[in-house]
Formats: C-alpha cells, structure tokens, sequence
C-alpha cells in the first residue's frame, strides 16, 4: 500500500487527551516487546515512526498515529511485563479498558502474540474480551522469521490451542525484517475500515 502521510498524532493517559476526529481506529494490543511499534513500522515503511523500546514496559500511554487521512493505529501499552509496579499495570489496565470498552472511533484490535512462545493468559484474558465484546480482530503472530519452517505449523497450533481460537480466525504470522504477513495485515485493515 502506497501511503503519502502518516503522522504522530498524539498519546494520551485519558479520554480527555484522545485526538477528535472521525477515523475509524485499529488498536494494537499485546504484551510489553511483543513487536507492536516494530509491526507499525514495517506496515507504513519507516523505519523509526513508532519508537521501539529496548526496555520492556516502556510505552505508557496510549499512542495515536494519523494513517494517511483514511483510519488512526492507536498503540496500547503492552501488557504482562513483570518490573513494573503492581500500581503502574493497574493503571495501564485501567487505560486500556477505559479505551476498549468506551471508545467509539475503534473499528477493530490486532492482538499481538510472539510466534516463538505459548501465548500467556494475559494474551487469553485479552482474547477472551475480544470475544466477548465482539470486535472485529485478527491475532498476528510477530518475529517469524525466527522461527525454522518445521517450527511454523506446531507454533501455529500452540497459539490456537491457548487461545482457544476457531479456525476460521483470521491469523497471520509476521516478520518486520522481511516483511512475512504484511498484506494479511492491510487486508484486514482494509476490510473493516472501508
């Protein structure tokens, strides 16, 4: 996909601070340095638009990015990262709840899983939600590239077994590096903010 203008928008603690516009928004969510900033990076081709952290648990706030005037990626603080105070993930919880259950531009979640490990029961919980709220949603299953060709099918199930997914799920495996499962993303996106 050719796009001429992504930008930064905002990031926001609030609703207060959540930009005003009509775009339909694609929330991407996932445990801390499962790949969310590097995943947007690789889908609008910049290399450090989305900043990507060395320290897990880093991204604190919820961030907006203006995707060529047709849809918003809003990057959720990652989840399940254990060197943070009991406080500070209570209130990234509250955050993202505040976010996911109120927001009335969201169109859609990604939900973000590190290909290479059994997904954990945040990444259930998350799921589970998805399904209960009954949002549009496709799991992406980041850093392939990593993985041997003999390791794909049975880390694919792994992920659908923990997650309990159907399926007809819509999945894909990604890589930023090689850019694996880039169109299966766009698809998506087309398909629910169209």
């Amino acid at each position: 996909m050719n796009l001429n203008n992504v930008e930064y928008l905002c990031s926001a603690t609030s609703p207060s601070d959540y930009p005003r516009h009509s775009l339909p928004e694609i929330a991407l969510a996932g445990r801390s340095n499962v790949g969310k900033s590097s995943l947007i990076n690789q889908l609008v081709n910049r290399n450090k638009f989305a900043h990507i952290s060395s320290k897990p648990g880093k991204t604190q706030t919820l961030n907006f990015y203006n995707i060529d005037d047709v849809f918003s990626f809003v990057d959720l603080p990652g989840y399940g990262f254990a060197r943070v105070p009991d406080e500070v993930k209570d209130n990234w919880a509250a955050m993202i709840e505040e976010y996911l259950f109120h927001r009335s531009n969201l169109a859609g979640v990604i939900l973000i899983v590190d290909s290479r490990h059994k997904p954990t029961d945040d990444d259930l919980m998350m799921y589970e939600w998805l399904l209960e709220m009954q949002l549009s949603h496709l799991v992406v299953g980041t850093k392939v590239d990593k993985l041997s060709n003999s390791q794909l099918k049975p880390n694919r199930e792994q992920i659908f077994n923990k997650l309990r997914i159907e399926s007809q799920t819509p999945f894909t495996y990604f890589s930023a590096k090689k850019g694996t499962g880039k169109n299966e993303v766009w698809n998506f996106i087309k398909e629910i903010t169209s």
